[in-house]
């Protein structure tokens, strides 16, 4: 990865705010109930706040927190805070996934695309699980399109000679991710009782070059924060290869979309 983390835009993130809360209502449907009420939540990579609400909506008198390491979208979210009409509590905190450790046992930690960020996300898991209640749950969503167009053409234009030199490193690779198993192998082995899944959404996208509109809120984030200004040149080469690899239909560009699931339920 590149040293230079990436710059977030909550608004270009928001434009498909629909579309990408999908898997989030999909993997909070299969999350059990918390073993405790008031029950203490996480959100690990909250983003904008939007999709945290739901967890205040879903448990009414819990008390929520949302971490990110992005200070545009913990600006963004922090409008948000405050107390929720259940009696309960939602905030916002700055935080690493790569780095964070509960601080206190969590009835619910959730992630939603998220650790796809995070190189070697798995490693943290142990600690994760140890920082949950008895009887808590781990559960989180991440891409699993790393060799979809989307991503390849990405990744083969910044390899290419023009530049390669300036964006050597900044993109994630096709094992952002792993195969479903690894997860179900890794939290059984924590003792969890565990479910994972995986889905491909046929996203039906809407507007201009909608596809590029969509990886300018999420994946193309590295390739414009190292590029600045110099950005439009490799957006305009990109642009074109997506034209082609997601053709526009009289009714919207259909975008596939291959997300991994997995709830982790600890012994009570």
């Amino acid at each position: 990865m590149s040293a230079t983390a990436p710059i977030w835009d909550p608004g270009q993130y928001l434009r498909h705010a629909d579309h990408r809360a999908r898997p989030f209502a999909d993997l909070l449907a299969r999350v059990p109930e918390p073993p405790r009420d008031p029950a203490r939540i996480a959100d690990l990579g909250c983003g904008p706040g939007n999709m945290t609400v739901g967890l205040a909506e879903r448990w009414p008198t819990a008390r929520i927190t949302g971490l990110d390491n992005s200070p545009e979208m913990l600006a963004r979210a922090e409008a948000l805070a405050g107390p929720t009409p259940g009696g309960g509590t939602l905030g916002f905190a700055p935080a690493d996934a790569r780095t964070w450790t509960p601080a206190e046992p969590y009835d619910l930690l959730i992630s939603n695309a998220t650790l796809q960020w995070v190189p070697g996300h798995v490693t943290r898991f142990p600690e994760w699980v140890t920082g949950l209640a008895p009887g808590g749950t781990f559960a989180f969503q991440v891409p699993g399109n790393f060799d979809a167009p989307s991503h390849r053409l990405m990744r083969e234009l910044a390899h290419s000679p023009r530049w390669k030199d300036r964006l050597a490193g900044a993109l994630r690779h096709d094992d952002a991710v792993h195969a479903p198993a690894v997860y179900l192998e890794q939290l059984t082995a924590l003792g969890c009782a565990t479910d994972v899944w995986e889905t491909t959404y046929l996203h039906l996208l809407q507007g201009e070059d909608a596809v590029l509109d969509w990886v300018k809120g999420t994946g193309l984030r590295p390739v414009l924060t190292e590029l600045g200004a110099d950005a439009e040149s490799f957006v305009a080469e990109y642009r074109d290869a997506l034209r082609e690899a997601y053709p526009a239909t009289g009714h919207g560009t259909v975008f596939p979309f291959r997300r991994v699931f997995a709830v982790a339920r600890k012994e009570a």
